[in-house]
């Protein structure tokens, strides 16, 4: 949490409360049959199990693809063999600067995951596509990146 002495536009000054977090990604693995991979896992900050993409922090060493294919990895076991970037949304503009940064990954191979202690309770679902983006319209996919990610891939056309 920062305090900053801000400057506005007209030249006046405030003190502007935020909050400083590292960049994420978010990936919507889709396999030849138009299924997603979604897990559901208890969220913190939120009191509650939440559905969500495979997500995760983008660490200081990383890009945002190479940090997309390891958080697939880790809490999915899916490796891709393509990883195309849609785009990125900045989620709550007033309160932070964090960004997750979106992508498609197509070409999946199954594998083991390799979950940290605190994604335990995380289990992966795949979901039909379409009932998907209607999970994002009622509200079941509050995730930003996530809902960003499935309404991205579906009025671009690139799932269909």
């Amino acid at each position: 949490m920062r305090r900053d002495l801000a400057r506005r536009p007209d030249g006046s000054t405030t003190d502007y409360d935020h909050v400083v977090a590292p960049a994420a990604v978010t990936v919507l693995a889709v396999d030849t049959g138009g299924l997603v991979a979604v897990t559901r896992q208890w969220i913190y900050v939120h009191a509650e199990p939440q559905w969500r993409l495979p997500a995760g922090r983008i660490d200081a060493d990383e890009s945002p693809a190479a940090a997309a294919r390891r958080e697939l990895r880790e809490e999915t076991g899916i490796s891709a063999d393509e990883l195309v970037g849609l785009g990125t949304i900045n989620c709550a503009d007033s309160l932070t600067n964090h960004r997750d940064h979106a992508f498609l990954a197509t070409g999946l191979t199954a594998g083991e995951p390799e979950r940290e202690p605190g994604e335990v309770d995380l289990r992966v679902h795949w979901v039909p596509f379409d009932q998907l983006v209607g999970m994002v319209v009622d509200g079941q996919l509050p995730h930003a990146g996530s809902a960003f990610a499935v309404l991205l891939a579906k009025t671009s056309g690139l799932v269909e």
